[in-house]
């Protein structure tokens, strides 16, 4: 079943930007920055004093108090967004999902504000007053728990972890149980809640965020001369994907066509790209492969794009080794520009943006790209959204740890 069809039937977002997946679409293509100092904690004395939060969820919008306190913010945004997505994929219902539906929801840090606030108490109170809730809360699949437990998905559950490649492997896995005949239907993405005071500081202490915390909606500068680090962010994205026969006899809408997923290792560094992006532009040739395409059938790339000095060029230099010299002719931007980065998260909801690009004819621009770098002269469509016909949509995740992860979207034809 290895030419098995897969289609997305439906989408959910929780970002920075809105809690619908319209809502940030909107924010998206006006060019709005998500990015603005912290309300979560006190962060005077940070070296990092922004990020892109969520400030207006209610988590008991999705779930009953009693349930909400039981759940991390990571699996709270899981919730929500499978709740649209599942909505919108006419999957909503009474009686469980059954057998042949999978939740495979993942994360990168899992709940490390339960954690690190359960630590408090230890340290505070002693042990006997850690919540008895602490550890199903921290564990990294039990965003995809509480969504199978809450729909009756009863197929393969769990979470992969590949740092920043976490939800766009998720997806691929999604993808992979479908053809291999096990499911029918992956309810796949990404969730991601690290903004507190640990994540934070252990981010600030490896160099890797932005510290332009003067001008917060300025500092996520992808492929910008001037860029410094990533903005930390949060929410979650998640997709249903579903072989296609299924979806027609339900007659479910596909919105567009899920067609490669490329997978590699760098096996060079635990944070830094391997030089020249090596191990991701193999991870794009394999999807475009898989996907039985050509490099010039790609109209957009989602870029990882962390608006880190490193891995930006590396990724421009992956584009210039898998397009030649028509890599100036395939549209990129990098939606972290917006949304900061949703680490485990990221490749989930740039998979959306793919999917929506493709569905509604834009693209997405990069914001604050105003200080053109020579070692980044790519078309990265700065400033303002591109409104153009997108057929086939590529979304690139490079996780810590020399992670490598492409999917390529394509409009659906009958």
């Amino acid at each position: 079943m290895a030419d098995e069809r897969i289609v997305v039937t439906g989408i959910g977002v929780v970002s920075p930007l809105g809690l619908t997946a319209d809502a940030t679409w909107e924010s998206l293509l006006a060019g709005r920055s998500g990015v603005s100092h912290i309300t979560a904690f006190d962060a005077e004395g940070f070296e990092t004093t922004i990020a892109a939060e969520i400030t207006d969820f209610d988590p008991t919008n999705y779930m009953d108090r009693k349930e909400a306190r039981r759940a991390d913010r990571f699996s709270q945004f899981a919730l929500a967004a499978a709740r649209e997505a599942l909505g919108q994929a006419d999957l909503l219902r009474e009686e469980p999902l059954g057998d042949r539906v999978s939740s495979l929801i993942a994360s990168g840090v899992g709940g490390i504000i339960t954690l690190s606030e359960q630590y408090d108490v230890l340290r505070e109170k002693g042990p006997k007053r850690i919540s008895p809730f602490l550890v199903p809360m921290m564990l990294v699949d039990m965003a995809g728990g509480n969504v199978s437990i809450t729909y009756g998905a009863r197929g393969p559950s769990f979470a992969t972890v590949s740092a920043c490649a976490s939800g766009a492997d998720a997806i691929g896995m999604g993808m992979d149980l479908i053809r291999k005949g096990e499911i029918d239907v992956a309810i796949c993405g990404g969730a991601e809640a690290p903004i507190c005071p640990i994540a934070v500081a252990g981010f600030n202490s490896a160099g890797a965020l932005s510290r332009n915390n003067e001008t917060p909606e300025a500092a996520s500068r992808p492929f910008d001369a001037l860029r410094d680090g990533f903005i930390i962010g949060e929410g979650a994205a998640v997709l249903i994907v579903e072989r296609l026969e299924h979806a027609l006899a339900r007659g479910a809408r596909p919105i567009a066509e899920l067609s490669g997923y490329g997978v590699t290792s760098d096996a060079s560094h635990i944070t830094q790209p391997a030089p020249f992006g090596e191990g991701g532009a193999r991870a794009m040739r394999q999807a475009i492969t898989g996907a039985g395409l050509k490099p010039e059938d790609v109209d957009y790339i989602n870029a990882h794009g962390t608006s880190t000095p490193i891995n930006d060029k590396a990724e421009t230099d992956a584009v210039k080794s898998v397009w030649g010299d028509d890599a100036n002719k395939v549209a990129i931007s990098s939606s972290k520009s917006m949304t900061g980065h949703l680490l485990g998260a990221a490749g989930a909801i740039e998979s959306a943006i793919c999917v929506m690009s493709i569905e509604r004819g834009a693209i997405p621009p990069t914001i604050n790209l105003t200080n053109p770098d020579p070692e980044c002269d790519l078309d990265y469509t700065p400033h303002n959204a591109r409104m153009t016909k997108v057929d086939v949509a590529m979304t690139n995740s490079l996780g810590f740890g020399g992670h490598n992860t492409s999917l390529l979207f394509q409009r659906y034809d009958a």
